[in-house]
C-alpha cells in the first residue's frame, strides 16, 4: 500500500508543475532547493511512480502529477472560498486590506482619499498594489480594485462611480495655430491597455509625428508637461497640472467607466464594506473633475486641419 499524502505534498507538486522547475517552486513555497528535492523523491517513492520527466526545458508533469495538480487546484480554491466566507462574517473594520489600482488613479485621485480613510478607520492596514493589469480578486491577489473599465468581470460586485473623461492636452505654450497633424505627439502604448487612446493618436497624425510612446498614463502626462509633444490624458490628471491646457473638449470615444469592485464573498466583511462606502462616496464627490467639467479658461482651441 502507498503511504498517505499530505496537503503540502499536493502543494509542492502543483508548484513544481506551475513553475516548471524545483528552484522556482521552492522559492514560491519558502523552502530551500534541497528540501524540495528530498520531498519530491519521498512523494514519488510513496506513490511508486514518477511525477515529472526531467527535460532541458524544465520539469514536465506525468499524468499522475497532472491529476495531483488538478486536485491541488480544487483544494486551493476551497480554502480560499472558506477564508473569504469567514472574513465576510467579521463585524469590526480591522485587519489588512489589499487594494489594487493603476498608478495614475493612485497619484491623481486616490492617495488623499486613502489618507482620510486611514484616519477614519485606524485599525485597517492598507496594502496598495499598483498595477496596470487587472489582478485576480477571486484568488485574493487583492481584496478591492479601483479600475478604469467599460467591462468589469461578471465574477465581481461593486459600483460604477463615474465616467473617466479624456481630452487632448499640451503645454500652455503650445502653438494653437499649428494644425494637429503638424504637432509633435506622445502616445499611449497599446500594451498599456489603452488601445483606443493609441488609435486616437494614429487617426490624427502621421506615424513620424509620434515622437514618444509610453506604457503608463503618469509617464504620458509627464511627457506632455515636459513639452515633448501633445497627447491624450484623463481630465482628472491633465486638469490638475497647471502647466497644461486642453486642446480639445472631452473625447467620447476615449471615455471609460470608473469601478470600485470586490469579490462577492468579501463585500460584507466590515473592513471591505467600510472601504467601499467611504471611498465610493469620496470619489463621487470628485465626479465633476473625473468627468472633465472644466472652467472655460483652461481650454485652448487648436486647428484640426
Amino acid at each position: 500500500m502507498t503511504a498517505a499524502l499530505a496537503w503540502d505534498d499536493f502543494r509542492l507538486v502543483k508548484a513544481i508543475s506551475d513553475q516548471r522547475g524545483l528552484t522556482q517552486a521552492a522559492e514560491r513555497l519558502g523552502i530551500n532547493h534541497s528540501t524540495a528535492f528530498r520531498r519530491l523523491g519521498q512523494i514519488e517513492a510513496a506513490l511508486r511512480t514518477p511525477l515529472f520527466e526531467r527535460h532541458r526545458t524544465g520539469y514536465v508533469p506525468t499524468p499522475a502529477a497532472e491529476e495531483m495538480v488538478r486536485i491541488a487546484a480544487r483544494m486551493e480554491e476551497d480554502v480560499l472560498a472558506f477564508t473569504r466566507r469567514i472574513e465576510g462574517r467579521i463585524l469590526s473594520p480591522a485587519g489588512e486590506l489589499r487594494i489594487t489600482t493603476a498608478a495614475s488613479l493612485l497619484t491623481g485621485l486616490l492617495t488623499p482619499i486613502l489618507a482620510a480613510f486611514c484616519a477614519r478607520c485606524p485599525e485597517v492596514r492598507l496594502d496598495v498594489v499598483v498595477s496596470e493589469q487587472a489582478l485576480n480578486l477571486a484568488k485574493r491577489d487583492a481584496d478591492v480594485a479601483l479600475r478604469a473599465t467599460n467591462d468589469p468581470p461578471d465574477t465581481l460586485v461593486g459600483r460604477r462611480l463615474a465616467t473617466i473623461a479624456w481630452a487632448l492636452y499640451g503645454r500652455s505654450d503650445t502653438d494653437p495655430g499649428l494644425p494637429l497633424s503638424a504637432q509633435r505627439w506622445v502616445s499611449p502604448a497599446p500594451r498599456l491597455g489603452a488601445a483606443v487612446a493609441a488609435r486616437y493618436v494614429q487617426e490624427r497624425t502621421a506615424p513620424e509625428r509620434v515622437v514618444l510612446r509610453l506604457d503608463t498614463v503618469q509617464g504620458l502626462a509627464d511627457a506632455v508637461e515636459a513639452g515633448i509633444g501633445i497627447g491624450p490624458l484623463p481630465c482628472v490628471i491633465g486638469d490638475r497640472r497647471p502647466g497644461l491646457v486642453r486642446l480639445s473638449g472631452p473625447e467620447p470615444e476615449l471615455a471609460a467607466g470608473l469601478w470600485l469592485l470586490t469579490h462577492p464573498d468579501l463585500r460584507r466583511a466590515a473592513r471591505v464594506r467600510a472601504f467601499l462606502d467611504f471611498v465610493g462616496d469620496a470619489i463621487t464627490r470628485e465626479r465633476d473633475a473625473i468627468e472633465g467639467r472644466l472652467p472655460p479658461q483652461r481650454t485652448e482651441t487648436i486647428s484640426t486641419s
